[in-house]
């Protein structure tokens, strides 16, 4: 059976990447049904999009925004363009009830996910990024961050002690992530690397997912 390898250069709280990973995962439907024989293996590569966020200390992300981009106006018409956008997906935004916070301990959470269940990586993904898109739930708690894993599926007695400890391994291999994508001069999310060859950069439309998929399963 042929096997393709994808990263998925991420962080939890990028509108794009919930948006990228929605329409690289219908053409991976759409590549199933057309090329059964391909396997194509998923994996999330870490990424901070707002490494100075504090810890413990979440706040609306409708005010961050707002000092980003230029005022509280400026921030609404991003919020409600990419709110629109994920609609069109099946995402429902709830941006106004967002909480600001530093996604480390979340990405830690799916380091221990891959390794211990590598099939779920990708569910327990979308469920933090539910968390933080729609739930108004602060994704920097612990106690979140296990019933999300939970949530999707995922069980392991060490799961609560893991995310109580922050030097350890699983901060380690988020920060061998951030190398792999710092020496590949990844800068923006989602990046997507096919077989640590190829690079697509952004959350490009599902057509053009699956033009590329084919391209690789027909070869």
């Amino acid at each position: 059976m042929a096997a393709v390898q994808v990263e998925i250069v991420s962080d939890v709280v990028c509108p794009w990447c919930y948006i990228g990973k929605r329409r690289f995962e219908k053409a991976l439907d759409d590549l199933r049904h057309t090329h059964p024989s391909l396997e194509v293996r998923v994996r999330y590569k870490a990424y901070q999009l707002d490494p100075s966020a504090p810890i413990d200390a979440p706040s609306p992300v409708v005010d961050s925004y707002a000092k980003r981009f230029g005022g509280p106006e400026r921030a609404a018409e991003i919020i409600a363009r990419v709110s629109e956008v994920a609609a069109a997906e099946g995402i429902e935004f709830r941006m106004a009830q967002a909480l600001r916070a530093n996604t480390r301990r979340a990405h830690r959470l799916l380091k221990f996910v891959e390794v211990h269940a590598e099939h779920l990586q990708s569910s327990v993904n979308e469920r933090l990024m539910q968390a933080y898109f729609h739930d108004g739930l602060d994704i920097g708690d612990p106690v979140v961050l296990a019933q999300s894993a939970r949530d999707a599926g995922f069980q392991h007695p060490l799961l609560d002690t893991m995310l109580s400890t922050e030097a350890d391994e699983w901060s380690q291999r988020v920060m061998d992530d951030l190398a792999w994508a710092a020496d590949r001069d990844i800068t923006a999310v989602p990046t997507f690397v096919i077989d640590d060859a190829m690079v697509i950069p952004g959350a490009q439309d599902t057509s053009m997912f699956v033009r590329i998929l084919r391209k690789l399963a027909d070869k």
